[in-house]
């Protein structure tokens, strides 16, 4: 049973100062819990496990920091950080040490899942379990949507740049909350508004499309990744919105090649299944840590 919200730890709202940047980040639960990192999608924020948190808060510590150039972080001019997902995996390794958070599962979804996998490369040893939700790791996994991100990939020029800025939109935005989801009325506009608060700070879009340009990278490293699982087998629970455009069912299925004792749920939604679909997603996670954070620390 689930703890009452009154006796739940609150959610506390820190920053640290991590290779000179300002990484905000948002934690909880007791200090020498089980640690759940929760890393956060495109064009979201930590924002996203706002409900999630305190959801588990109970049982775990909870980290759930925002990237450089998300949410709440700092968002240095592209000319003074090298935007990517190498550089993206460097500062919340360095975070997570500074917090003494040096074994924990990882919650990926979207772009926190080419972060998260990076920090597995990095450090197998700590990580102690994968919740995977839309958050890919096979070619399987992106159809059609891709297509004018590959032109990106194959010509960085202005014109292929240009061809992306409608995704960086509010109706981009919507795009990636709305589709594939039955029960509209779950979802709060206040989600894609705060987000598109700080894609459209000045210089932000520029940033993002640089980001975008290195995703291929982390196309690059699948195979990488694919050996990951194969020697380690991290227990591994994945969570999938069946109707997500942007990264495809198939993908979630592709895990299985790999990781064959991994538990896979399709979910009747679009790429933010939190947004409408906690109520199902979170007894499956408790299970799912119950059974495999039992005595770390």
């Amino acid at each position: 049973m689930s703890t009452p919200l009154s006796a739940r730890p609150a959610t506390r709202h820190r920053s640290a100062n991590i290779a000179g940047l300002d990484i905000f980040y948002r934690e909880t639960g007791p200090a020498d819990a089980p640690v759940v990192v929760l890393l956060h999608g495109f064009p979201s924020s930590s924002h996203m496990y706002r409900h999630l948190i305190p959801a588990l808060a109970d049982r775990y510590r909870v980290i759930a920091p925002d990237l450089p150039g998300f949410g709440l972080s700092a968002m240095p001019p592209r000319t003074a950080f090298a935007y990517g997902f190498a550089a993206f995996a460097e500062i919340v390794d360095a975070l997570l040490a500074h917090l003494g958070a040096n074994r924990y599962a990882l919650y990926v979804m979207d772009y926190g899942a080419p972060v998260g996998f990076r920090l597995a490369l990095r450090h197998p040893e700590r990580v102690a379990a994968l919740v995977v939700q839309n958050g890919n790791a096979y070619d399987a996994g992106m159809g059609d949507f891709w297509a004018t991100t590959r032109a990106l990939w194959k010509d960085d020029s202005q014109a292929n740049r240009d061809a992306m800025r409608p995704f960086l939109t509010i109706d981009g935005t919507r795009f990636q909350y709305m589709t594939g989801v039955q029960d509209i009325d779950r979802l709060d506009p206040a989600a894609w508004v705060h987000d598109q608060y700080f894609l459209d700070r000045p210089g932000n879009a520029d940033i993002q499309l640089d980001i975008i340009v290195d995703y291929q990278t982390n196309v690059a490293l699948y195979p990488a990744i694919h050996a990951y699982f194969r020697e380690f087998q991290p227990p591994t629970l994945i969570l999938w919105g069946i109707n997500d455009p942007i990264f495809l069912p198939e993908g979630a299925q592709a895990f299985l090649r790999d990781l064959p004792d991994a538990q896979l749920h399709y979910l009747e939604t679009g790429h933010f299944a939190l947004e409408d679909k906690l109520d199902d997603m979170l007894p499956l996670m408790r299970q799912f840590f119950e059974r495999h954070l039992q005595g770390e620390r």
